[in-house]
């Protein structure tokens, strides 16, 4: 007959035994497949950059933005104040050396400019006054002394014929003595008038002199307000084109303000800043380029700010010809050579430095399969390449990416299959 077997259950300790070796062997799968240091690494080919190792010269440079400008700007400054008349330019425009740009208004200078010419000719004319009256008692002392001359001669002539009178005993000797004196006293007097008029000469000499310095220095005064009243018209000073004019008609300028500026059509400079870390190595002539559609145009720094503002401020010039169609304002980028070029092996910069600080690098197989982890030593460094002085030769490929995620890895398997 039939016997009822009854069902066999599992006990505590079977349950957990079987739930153990589970686990094990799932740990062993994933020891034996998960990526370990040491391990290969299948990685795709796309999300890595491969650069070629090559032979080539090396310069030390640091890359800056050149902003373009005018190799000389005029600043156009008020020389009076005034209120502006009449615009005669427009900005922008191409201006010849003394063309007019606008004209200013300035009651007040032309009123003290009427009053100074007033007074200028009132001194020349008491000036010519004066010259007359002194020319007048000029020649009334000449007549004196004609009239002086006349009586000396006669009295001479009277002394004369008296003494030899006097000597025949024919007069007097009274009429000797006062003919004797008559003489002297007219000599005398002749003596007298001719120092009076030689004192009157020298003293006309010098009051006409001086009056003829003051008629001088009022008519240079003039001439001083002459000019300012023509600065009320401003004028170029020098060819160029008008890059900017900041005036209004009715618009009131005082002196020394802005009006605007002028650059000069005599060519274009590069106004940059270079960062701190550089300053030492910063020097008036040292070499630089910018590379223009493929075309290399050379540079040399021709001054250097003292005032460090946010990096040190230079200019640089062009050695040769400036690139065609540049214009005031457009940003060009700059290599300044910091070295001169020297044969190296380089290396393409790239983002493989972080994880590895130049360490060691991945290098290709010949076959391009698998890249291998090899030990390297980089030198000098240029936004470019980087200076390999041990480790690699012209020709090698290395992955020059991240290694984010492949720093623990000694191999990559390159999948050329897209990941």
């Amino acid at each position: 007959m039939d016997v009822l077997i009854p069902k066999k259950k599992w006990s505590f300790i079977t349950r957990w035994w079987w739930l153990g070796a589970l686990v094990l062997a799932a740990t062993g799968l994933a020891v034996m497949y998960w990526p370990r240091p040491g391990q290969r690494l299948h990685v795709a080919a796309s999300r890595l950059t491969i650069s070629p190792v090559t032979q080539g010269n090396f310069q030390e440079f640091t890359a800056i933005d050149g902003v373009v400008q005018p190799l000389r700007t005029v600043y156009l400054d008020a020389a009076e104040a005034g209120t502006v008349q009449q615009v005669l330019v427009e900005e922008g425009s191409t201006l010849t050396a003394g063309q007019p740009l606008l004209r200013l208004a300035n009651p007040d200078l032309q009123l003290e400019m009427v009053n100074r010419e007033t007074a200028v000719y009132e001194l020349m004319n008491n000036l010519r006054n004066t010259r007359n009256q002194l020319l007048q008692i000029r020649i009334l002392r000449q007549n004196q002394l004609a009239e002086i001359d006349f009586q000396l001669a006669e009295a001479k002539r009277v002394f004369d014929t008296n003494q030899a009178l006097y000597d025949q005993q024919v007069i007097a000797r009274q009429d000797y003595l006062q003919s004797q004196n008559a003489y002297h006293y007219q000599r005398r007097r002749r003596q007298l008038t001719q120092q009076t008029l030689r004192q009157d000469s020298i003293a006309m000499q010098q009051q006409l002199g001086t009056m003829q310095e003051s008629v001088q220095r009022m008519s240079s005064n003039l001439a001083l307000m002459r000019r300012k009243l023509d600065d009320l018209l401003l004028r170029a000073p020098v060819g160029g084109r008008l890059s900017s004019l900041a005036a209004e008609v009715g618009e009131a300028k005082t002196r020394g303000q802005r009006l605007g500026q002028i650059d000069a059509l005599v060519g274009v400079k590069l106004h940059a800043t270079v960062d701190e870390f550089y300053i030492a190595r910063i020097e008036t002539g040292q070499a630089g380029e910018v590379i223009i559609e493929g075309q290399a145009y050379a540079l040399r720094v021709t001054k250097i700010f003292a005032q460090v503002a946010k990096g040190l401020q230079i200019d640089l010039a062009f050695t040769g010809a400036s690139p065609p169609g540049l214009r005031r304002g457009q940003t060009l980028p700059i290599r300044l050579a910091l070295s001169a070029k020297a044969p190296a092996v380089l290396l393409p910069k790239g983002g493989f430095y972080q994880q590895t600080v130049g360490n060691w690098a991945f290098k290709l197989a010949a076959d391009g399969s698998r890249a291998q982890r090899v030990a390297i030593r980089l030198g000098r460094q240029n936004p470019d390449y980087y200076e390999v002085l041990a480790g690699l030769q012209p020709g090698d490929q290395v992955v020059t990416s991240s290694y984010e995620g492949y720093a623990d890895q000694q191999e990559l398997v390159l999948d050329n299959r897209q990941p």
